[in-house]
Order: C-alpha cells, then structure tokens, then sequence
C-alpha cells in the first residue's frame, strides 16, 4: 500500500516506537524521516525540513507532543497531524487531529494518514 510520500517528523521518545513507525510509514510510502523526543528538537527539524506529516506522541521529554506540534505550526505553518499515543484521552477534546492508540495497528495508521489530510503529492 504506498498511497503517500514525503518527508515525516516522528515526535516520539520511545526509540523502538520510533522505529516501528518508520517501517510503518514507509510501507505507506513516505520517504525521509526525522525523529525528535522533545519539543525543542521537534520545532529545529520542521524548520530544517518541513515535514509532509507529524506523528506524535502524548508524553514525550521535556513536554507534550501537543507543545511541540503548537510550536511547530506557530514557526512553519499547519501541517497534517496524527497523534500516536498511548494516552488519547489526555489530548484536548476539541483537537481536529487524527488519533491512533498503541499499540499501532498499520491499518488504522493508514487510515489516520488520510484523515489528518497527508495526500500523495503528484509532482
């Protein structure tokens, strides 16, 4: 199933989750990874390489993956967003973003790619 591409900005502090959404990601077809576990780190890879989608997580080092996603869209802009967390609940109610509970299932991944709004760039 390869229906994106692009670059993804993993806001994640576990590395083994990380990985696993590396792997995931790019059997979707996305193509380049940054992965950051703070807010701080997250913000300088977006304005590094500004992402085609964010995951993140709910807990991550140094504040919240909603911190860092806030911050992120406050420098470069809004960006499709999928929060991967194992805390769902602690999100805010009124977040319009995509949200999968791990464990990660691929299927609903995919599925939350779409509903954040990542769409294959034809160039």
């Amino acid at each position: 199933m390869r229906n994106f591409e692009g670059h993804v900005l993993i806001i994640e502090d576990e590395p083994v989750i990380a990985l696993e959404l590396e792997i995931l990601l790019g059997d979707l077809g996305f193509r380049s990874f940054d992965v950051a576990d703070c807010p701080q780190d997250a913000l300088a890879c977006a304005r590094a390489h500004r992402p085609a989608l964010i995951t993140a997580d709910y807990r991550i080092f140094a504040g919240t993956g909603v911190e860092a996603v806030q911050m992120i869209t406050a420098a470069v802009g809004e960006i499709p967003v999928v929060y991967v967390t194992g805390n769902p609940d602690m999100l805010p109610a009124h977040s319009s973003s995509a949200i999968i509970d791990k464990p990660i299932s691929p299927i609903a991944l995919a599925a939350a790619c779409l509903r954040a709004g990542a769409r294959r760039q034809d160039g």
